[in-house]
Formats: C-alpha cells, structure tokens, sequence
C-alpha cells in the first residue's frame, strides 16, 4: 500500500513538471551574450533591444517574401517570442532602477525602439490567428514605454543630485551582483 501511495504521488507532481516550459525565447547563444554582459547593465539592456529588433525584422521577413503555408502560426510565434523577450526587459529596467544603475545612454534607444517596434507590429496584415498576441505584445510595448520614462526621470533627479564619481576609463561600470 505504501508503495502505491507513493507512486500516485509521484504521478501527481510528474504532470505540473511536464508541463513547465522546456524552451526560452531567447536562443542559448543569446542567453550566453545576456550572461556576459550582465557586469554592465546598459550594455545587458542594450542586448535586449538588438534581440527585439532581430525578432522585428524576422516578423518583416515573413511578410517581405511569397506567402508560404504557416506563416501566420510563425507569426504568431514570433510575436509571443517577442513580448516575452520585451517582459524581460522590462523586469530586467525594473531590478535595475532601484539600485540607481546608470542607464542613462540606454534609456532613449529604448524609447526611440519602442516606435520602431510598434510600427512593425501594426504594420502586419489583420488575421485571427495573431491577432490576440500582437494586442498583447502592444499592451507589453505600451507598458514598457511608461516605465522607461518613468525610470529616464528618476535617473535624471538621481544623478543630478548624486553625480558618479568615475574614472576616464570606466564606460559605465561594473555592477556588484550579490552572491
């Protein structure tokens, strides 16, 4: 009895743990280059908009070239990539904002990408099939914004009152990441 007891149970957890994601939406190499960067969180922050931008121009592609069977699933697939790469940036601003990291040479790429990105998405053709997941990808851009200018705000008040004491060297600083 106890052996089935425990099997059942066993059969309980496996199920939720099949069902988490295996698989990112940013490739492994793309995590790797996010890791090494991590010590300068501008340049961390900056990665995210050149993945945003690489997942915008593979959206222009699809549409570019002789409509192939699947391309509103890819679509799809691409947006969902995208807003999730975008949520990820946009808790990456809001770890990073607290702490008082310099972003201020980042922050206006961000704002000028969103409008890029934007336009992208609203440039696609009307269907159902994506349609849900490109609402939220603009809803998630929309988010973005707001923040981001919120966070360009306080860095300015922030900085004004507590100039970094930098070295010619230093570009932007590493960051110390608690252990």
């Amino acid at each position: 009895m106890p052996r089935l007891l425990a099997f059942a149970l066993l059969l309980t957890l496996a199920a939720p743990l099949h069902a988490q994601p295996s698989d990112s939406d940013l490739t492994q190499a793309e995590i790797d280059q996010i890791r090494e960067a991590r010590y300068y969180p501008a340049d961390c922050v900056l990665l995210f908009v050149n993945f945003l931008d690489l997942r915008t121009q593979e959206l222009h592609d699809l549409y570019a070239h002789p409509r192939r069977p699947g391309r509103e699933q890819d679509t799809h697939d691409l947006i969902l990539q995208f807003t999730s790469i975008a949520d990820q940036l946009s808790d990456n601003l809001d770890d990073y904002g607290p702490r008082h990291v310099d972003l201020r040479r980042a922050l206006p790429k961000i704002l000028t990408a969103i409008d890029r990105w934007s336009a992208a998405l609203n440039a696609l053709p009307e269907d159902d099939a994506y349609a849900i997941a490109r609402k939220l990808a603009l809803e998630s851009l929309r988010d973005l914004r707001e923040s981001t200018t919120q966070l360009a705000a306080d860095q300015a008040a922030w900085f004004k009152a507590h100039p970094p004491n930098k070295s010619p060297d230093d570009k932007n600083g590493p960051i110390d990441i608690p252990r």
